[in-house]
């Protein structure tokens, strides 16, 4: 039985991000790339939604289960599709500039379950969570440790 089972949790915390693609439209490599992410374990993919916003500034919305032919994704390998709501999008979608497109997909980092689970069990209690963006971890680092190679 698994530390998961034992506190009932089913997912661990989830990650929204908002990647800007490289042109207007949803390119099959974008949403390969991600699908081949989840195909490792390392994440699960739980939901998307692909947001178009047009020169005067309205959102296109099309949910993963209305993505267009040859962008078919396995719903059933999905963790909770609809995760990502009006109120994320709204949110997010001012990143987005107009005449672009974006994916908002929601990942579970699957060792943040476990690491959840374990702490939970031991009656340890989250009080902060930060997350540092890679970009700017690795521009600190070639400003600290020019050479290294970490």
């Amino acid at each position: 039985m698994s530390d998961a089972s034992v506190t009932g949790d089913r997912f661990g915390p989830i990650d929204i991000y908002l990647l800007g693609l490289p042109g207007s439209d949803l390119d099959s490599a974008t949403l390969s790339a991600l699908v081949d992410l989840a195909d490792t374990g390392l994440v699960k993919l739980l939901d998307l939604v692909l947001v178009t916003k047009a020169e005067d500034g309205n959102l296109t919305l099309v949910e993963v289960e209305e993505l267009p032919d040859g962008f078919e994704i396995d719903i059933a390998s999905l963790g909770a599709t609809g995760l990502v709501g009006h109120d994320d999008i709204s949110e997010l979608a001012a990143s987005i500039p107009a005449g672009t497109s974006a994916l908002l997909v929601a990942f579970e980092l699957v060792y943040q379950r476990e690491l959840a689970a374990r702490t939970a069990r031991s009656g340890a209690v989250l009080l902060g969570y930060e997350r540092i963006p890679a970009p700017i971890v690795n521009a600190l680092v070639d400003t600290i440790a020019p050479n290294s190679k970490v």
